[in-house]
């Protein structure tokens, strides 16, 4: 009775909302700020560019395999103390990187810092058991809008590494991009601060009591499974998108770090704010005809991205001086075309993302924080692993450009799996009108 009352009294259920997505939105961005960091940091380290992709890369697979774990805590004792004690700890490591002065030392302390990811899991486990289940997409969609945090390094970081000169505070020097990491440091435990003043007491721990066999009991269903996937493709990819694109812009447009920084944050944006309009859409038309409209789209735009320069060639018969062909139709995408076509994967993603975490609470009502958990891992894994494949299939290819190839290849896999799955359903739940829709000769 106590959770339920609980779940039903909006002062409480909204201060555990506002907080959650404050605090996730300053984790994210603690996250992903090796998007922005790194290429200073590639300057004064003299990096290549897979030592740099690794930087990037280690700090998003700390913060994706500890997702199942913290969700089940976050069950089992509260998304308050879990919360709490995660900002506390991410806050030392992000310090300790202000002061990294060789390569292999910023890479374990990149590894640690990259705790913060995680976040996500505790969140959604926490505002699931505070919301009641007909408000849970958009309370999830809200919370999860705390992606935009990838933003806030773009927008202010290239800003702070001009503007701040070399500061000595206890004998310690913090300038350049230097000062980004303390400042978050700073931010973080200020936020721990915040979060244990203002979350409702006592918390609501919706798996207190459960046996964790129990609680790991649906992920043995292959419908998870596929989950994950949608989720690697509208959640992973952005990571690993919000991470390469400012050196995309600045190695193949030329552009300055601030600009590059300025255009990526035109993808983080919609791919981050439109959560709740996607768990909006989800709720109204269904998570699956939200999930076929994001993949089309994907497909559709990372297609053109992947082939950036190209022409039609035509025969032209009795064209001796040209040898019978003719090259017509001449395209290229300028940064301005390609800015757009990134917006619209954006804008893909954001929907798409709430769509995915639309099903959970449909299909595992009560095990949010194990299903959520291991969907959320898996795919911020896949924004570990495709930051090293793009730049491995860069080297290999020599084009940039293949990188939104290895994108189109991901949502295909999942677009077909997924209307295999729909059509399988259709054949064993309604054969009798599948055989009149679809009749054999």
């Amino acid at each position: 009775m106590e959770a339920d009352a609980a779940t039903t009294a909006k002062g409480p259920r909204r201060r555990v909302l506002v907080v959650s997505t404050t605090a996730f939105t300053l984790m994210f961005a603690v996250w992903l700020m090796f998007g922005v960091l790194g290429i200073p940091i590639r300057d004064e380290f003299g990096l290549s560019d897979v030592e740099l992709a690794w930087l990037t890369a280690v700090a998003i697979l700390n913060g994706s395999i500890w997702r199942l774990p913290v969700g089940i805590l976050a069950d089992r004792y509260g998304g308050r103390i879990v919360f709490l004690v995660m900002l506390l700890a991410t806050a030392v490591p992000t310090f300790l990187v202000s002061q990294a002065s060789s390569f292999g030392m910023l890479l374990g302390l990149a590894f640690f810092a990259g705790f913060a990811g995680n976040a996500f899991s505790v969140g959604i486990a926490w505002d699931s058991a505070w919301y009641p289940r007909s408000q849970q997409g958009f309370a999830l969609g809200v919370f999860g809008a705390g992606n935009v945090g990838a933003s806030v390094t773009k927008l202010i970081g290239p800003w702070l590494i001009a503007a701040v000169p070399t500061l000595t505070i206890a004998g310690l020097s913090f300038g350049g991009w230097r000062f980004v990491p303390m400042l978050y440091a700073l931010l973080l435990v200020i936020m721990a601060v915040v979060l244990w003043a203002v979350a409702p007491r006592p918390d609501l721990r919706p798996g207190q009591g459960r046996t964790l066999a129990s609680m790991l009991a649906p992920l043995r269903s292959v419908r998870v499974w596929r989950f994950s996937l949608y989720y690697v493709v509208v959640f992973g990819a952005y990571v690993a998108l919000s991470s390469w694109l400012p050196k995309y812009y600045v190695d193949v447009y030329d552009l300055p770090l601030s600009t590059a920084a300025l255009l990526t944050a035109l993808f983080i944006f919609p791919a981050s704010l439109l959560r709740p309009l996607g768990g909006h859409l989800a709720d109204r038309f269904g998570a699956r005809r939200v999930m076929y409209a994001t993949f089309f789209v994907m497909l559709a735009a990372s297609g053109v991205l992947m082939m950036p320069y190209g022409y039609i060639v035509i025969k032209v018969p009795g064209d001796a001086a040209s040898g019978g062909l003719r090259e017509v139709l001449p395209y290229e995408l300028g940064v301005t075309a390609f800015t757009v076509l990134v917006f619209v994967v954006g804008v893909a993603m954001g929907v798409g993302k709430a769509a995915v975490f639309k099903h959970i609470p449909e299909y595992f009502p009560k095990d949010v924080g194990a299903v959520g958990g291991l969907v959320g891992t898996l795919g911020a894994l896949g924004g570990f692993v495709l930051p090293p494949v793009f730049a491995y299939l860069q080297g290999w290819t020599g084009m940039p450009q293949s990188t939104f190839l290895a994108l189109f290849v991901l949502t295909a896999v999942s677009l077909v799996w997924m209307h295999w799955t729909v059509h399988r359903m259709l054949q064993s739940r309604l054969p009798d009108l599948t055989r009149v829709l679809e009749p054999t000769p």
